[in-house]
C-alpha cells in the first residue's frame, strides 16, 4: 500500500504494510474487524499460508469464507458454522413435515367435500348389478354401497349426506 494508511492485517500486527501484502486486497483499513475475528481464529500466518496457496481469483471468497466461519466459531465455539447448518436443515426437516401433514389435511377436506356427492350418485340407482356393469369404478363402490350387515340392524358403510362429517386427525 505505500504511502497510505497500513490494511486492517498490518495495523493490528503492527508492522509495516508492503506494496505485495497478500492482506491488503482483503483487509481495508477501514474495516479492521474483519481481519481481528479472522485472525483470533485462525491466527495470520494461517491465513497468508492459505492465501498464498489460492489463485488470485479465489482469494476473495476464501476471504469471504474464513470471515464467515470465524464469525461463526465466536458465537458457537464448539459447533461453528456447522452448528448453523445443522440449526437450518433441522427447520427444513419440520418445514417439510408440516407441508406434508397441511397437504394430507388438503387432500382429506377435498375427499370428504367429494364424497356425499358421489354417496347420492351411487346409492340413488336401483339395481347395484347394474351399477357394477355400467361405471367400472370398483375401487370405489364399496365405499359408498349399502351392504347387508350379519347382525340383525343393517349399516350404512357411507356417510349420510345431511350430518356433518367428522373430521379425524392422523396424528393423535
Amino acid at each position: 500500500m505505500g504511502g497510505t494508511s497500513p490494511c486492517a492485517s498490518c495495523k493490528l500486527l503492527r508492522r509495516r504494510c508492503s506494496k505485495d501484502c497478500i492482506f491488503a486486497p482483503y483487509f481495508p483499513s477501514d474495516d479492521p474487524r474483519k481481519f481481528s475475528i479472522v485472525h483470533k481464529v485462525f491466527g495470520a500466518s494461517n491465513i497468508s499460508k492459505m492465501l498464498q496457496e489460492l489463485p488470485i481469483h479465489q482469494r476473495a471468497d476464501a476471504v469471504s469464507s474464513l470471515v464467515y466461519e470465524a464469525n461463526a466459531r465466536v458465537r458457537d465455539p464448539v459447533y461453528g458454522c456447522v452448528g448453523a447448518i445443522s440449526y437450518l436443515q433441522n427447520q427444513v426437516s419440520q418445514l417439510q413435515m408440516q407441508l406434508a401433514v397441511a397437504q394430507t389435511e388438503i387432500l382429506c377436506i377435498q375427499m370428504q367435500q367429494q364424497e356425499p356427492t358421489l354417496a347420492t350418485q351411487l346409492v340413488d340407482q336401483d339395481d347395484k348389478s347394474m351399477l357394477l356393469s355400467v361405471n367400472n369404478n370398483y375401487e370405489m363402490l364399496p365405499q359408498f354401497l349399502k351392504f347387508p350387515s350379519s347382525s340383525s340392524s343393517s349399516s350404512n358403510v357411507f356417510q349420510d349426506p345431511h350430518e356433518p362429517l367428522k373430521r379425524e386427525s392422523f396424528w393423535t
